[in-house]
């Protein structure tokens, strides 16, 4: 062993100030340097587990959005399905009483036109028969010759509009 201090310059007194110096230099860096360090690291994984927990809080607040949305969305869907009959159905009703009005209206202009053709069939006749009245007259005035007096007037008038 001798040889070996010998050979390699070791001197126990140097070994023990290194020890010291080794010991000094660590505790300064691991108060000064590793302590703070660690907690800042400890600290930053704190923060990232908060990170990582609050993302998949977050996570789940969408799936459970998504699926807030998709119920949504399908009730939104079905009552536009129910609203577009609704709106089909008073359509159609809408339609049916437009046609049934349209029908009465028709019904009812022709039943007008009806009364009024009677009407007006009913004075052209009685026009007729005053012109015919007027003409049976003038050619009862050339016969004759004269104005004929009231009575037989009114006689010929009468048998004239019965034989029409």
């Amino acid at each position: 062993m001798d040889s070996l201090i010998t050979t390699f310059h070791i001197d126990w007194k140097i070994i023990i100030a290194q020890l010291v110096n080794f010991a000094i230099v660590f505790a300064v860096l691991y108060f000064f340097a590793l302590k703070p360090l660690k907690k800042l690291m400890d600290e930053r994984s704190e923060t990232i587990k908060g990170g990582l927990d609050n993302a998949e809080k977050q996570k789940e607040l969408l799936v459970a959005q998504e699926k807030e949305y998709a119920d949504a969305l399908a009730t939104a869907r079905a009552e536009a399905a129910v609203m577009l009959k609704e709106a089909k159905k008073d359509t159609e009703a809408y339609r049916a009483e437009m046609m049934e009005k349209a029908l009465a209206d028709v019904a009812n202009t022709v039943a007008n036109g009806k009364k009024q053709i009677e009407a007006d069939k009913a004075k052209m006749i009685e026009d007729a028969k005053k012109e015919i009245v007027a003409i049976v007259m003038q050619a009862t005035e050339k016969v004759l010759g004269e104005v004929a007096t009231g009575k037989v007037e009114t006689k010929l008038v009468e048998e004239s509009i019965k034989n029409i």
